[in-house]
């Protein structure tokens, strides 16, 4: 594909913006069109951003000839159905994480991308980040070997906000979101599936109808082990801290920012053309539509991801 990728984004809101300023820095991608809840809201954004068409249904996107592409930012519950109309509609597709949660969703989806050909992927943004990139080159060299991941996910979420501090019509979920980034890079960086998983969680919330708290532990076929505390009840520092240690180091990853055992940064900068994981992301996903290639972080590619979680649902609910 030789002309300028057209591409139309679903969710105008936090992560959408991230996605738009992102796409920014890509040379031979257009966000041609925005589809958001509110009209108003979603106006305003696409006049800030230059984009041309605002719609709050995205059918009537996917009937735009010209769009290419969809990137879908909307809630969890959304993912699996409109990844679906997208490649129905015969548009690549990128749905932020997670894809689906019900795993039977995402066994479908799986299934409809081989039948379409179409470049399906899901935004799992820690296989991007530098910093995770830089651990990954020494592991997939020999240079490192996981002997255990201890990973830390805390906000403080006990109402139903966005990461930007915005009222949001839909309820976040510790396991189906924020424990598939670390189940989806355990398996990814140990470069071995997941064979013992189990999970404790906290109470439910009585408004939110979820668990504010929980606690995962993994091993893979490999031996590495991998454990995981999520908590929405965090009144202090935010965010996810990931620590590897492995044969021959040790090193902290928190997001982008990279630290070995003895808390000296590490340089990253030069690990990929850009610092910012969504936009590394989403440079991927581009680059496997000009390649007619599976992209890394592909629907396939994480689908074992959902297999863990939905397991691990079982073992909660049971």
């Amino acid at each position: 594909m030789s002309q300028p990728i057209k591409v139309a984004l679903a969710g105008a809101g936090a992560f959408g913006i991230k996605h738009i300023e992102g796409i920014r820095n890509i040379e031979g991608v257009e966000v041609v069109s925005l589809i958001g809840r509110e009209l108003e809201k979603t106006k305003d954004i696409a006049q800030k951003y230059g984009i041309g068409h605002v719609t709050t249904d995205l059918n009537e996107s996917l009937a735009i000839k010209e769009v290419d592409a969809v990137i879908l930012c909307t809630p969890t519950q959304m993912h699996a159905a409109q990844t679906k109309a997208c490649l129905l509609a015969g548009k690549h597709v990128e749905v932020e994480i997670p894809m689906c949660d019900v795993f039977k969703e995402g066994q479908e989806l799986v299934e409809l991308q081989k039948k379409t050909g179409l470049v399906a992927m899901c935004g799992h943004t820690r296989r991007f980040n530098p910093s995770h990139q830089w651990v990954n080159k020494r592991l997939r060299s020999g240079e490192l070997h996981i002997q255990q991941m201890d990973v830390q996910t805390y906000f403080f979420r006990r109402t139903n906000m966005n990461a930007a501090g915005q009222p949001r019509s839909w309820t976040d979920h510790l396991l189906w979101h924020h424990a598939a980034h670390t189940i989806d890079l355990f398996t990814y960086q140990s470069g071995s599936p997941v064979v013992k998983a189990h999970a404790v969680q906290g109470p439910i919330h009585p408004v939110l109808g979820i668990a504010m708290d929980m606690s995962i532990q993994l091993q893979a076929a490999n031996g590495a082990i991998c454990t995981l505390s999520l908590s929405f009840n965090n009144d202090g520092p935010l965010g996810t801290i990931f620590r590897y240690i492995g044969d021959t180091g040790t090193y902290i990853a928190s997001y982008d920012d990279l630290y070995n055992g003895k808390q000296e940064k590490i340089d990253v900068s030069q690990v990929a053309v850009s610092m910012n994981g969504i936009e590394l992301q989403d440079r991927e996903f581009f680059a496997a539509i000009r390649e007619g290639r599976e992209p890394n972080s592909s629907v396939a590619q994480v689908l074992p991801c959902y297999q863990v979680m939905h397991e691990l649902e079982l073992q909660l609910n049971s």
